[in-house]
């Protein structure tokens, strides 16, 4: 139980940090007003971030919390691949929504240069955890090649969602990453779908 409060406490003042990021740009949003939109305390804000740069590096705890709602919708019957590119197609939607290029941008700058964490690579996250579930029933299932292991195509498939997000900020997000990956996810991965799978 208190292990859940805790996510819950963290992951409130992480979704409205990132929304007021969104909504009002990070160098106009204070402590403050993250505290109060997420219906918590200055204590608890403290307790998990030394201060607002910290909640820079909690984007990939964003991405997490979208895989885990999205996790429900997916129908155990549909191909692995397609729910794969559901799960894309949905992080890529919400990233075009509430996600700014600038805030991106430096995240993806912090871990190219940073000697700590790299967040992004974190094998431990909910990410890798569901890419890797899917993959092994895709495999199993015969709807994904066997010849390569679950690891190999899950670090393919991390680093086409990079290269997708890194060329979006660089091109200062004027496109829809989301309709733009919508054609070229399935495209980047297709070898490694079997060629009897739909």
């Amino acid at each position: 139980m208190g292990k859940k409060n805790t996510r819950n406490t963290k992951g409130k003042i992480i979704a409205a940090a990132w929304k007021l990021f969104y909504e009002q740009g990070y160098d106009d949003t204070t402590i403050e007003e993250i505290v109060e939109e997420s219906g918590t305390s200055k204590g608890s804000f403290y307790h998990y971030f030394g201060g607002k740069d910290v909640l820079l590096e909690s984007l990939s705890e964003l991405f997490d919390a979208k895989y885990e709602e999205l996790l429900p919708d997916l129908d155990e019957h549909m191909d692995s691949f397609e729910k794969l590119m559901f799960l894309n197609q949905e992080l890529f939607r919400m990233i075009d929504n509430t996600v700014s290029v600038d805030l991106l941008s430096r995240l993806y700058s912090s871990q190219l240069v940073t000697t700590g964490q790299k967040h992004l690579l974190d094998h431990n996250r909910v990410y890798y955890k569901v890419l890797r579930q899917i993959t092994k029933e895709g495999q199993q299932r015969g709807e994904l090649k066997g010849d390569v292991s679950v690891n190999e195509f899950v670090k393919a498939y991390a680093l086409s969602e990079r290269a997708l997000i890194y060329d979006w900020c660089i091109c200062n997000g004027d496109y829809s990453l989301y309709h733009y990956a919508k054609q070229m996810m399935p495209l980047f991965l297709a070898g490694f779908r079997q060629k009897n799978a739909k």
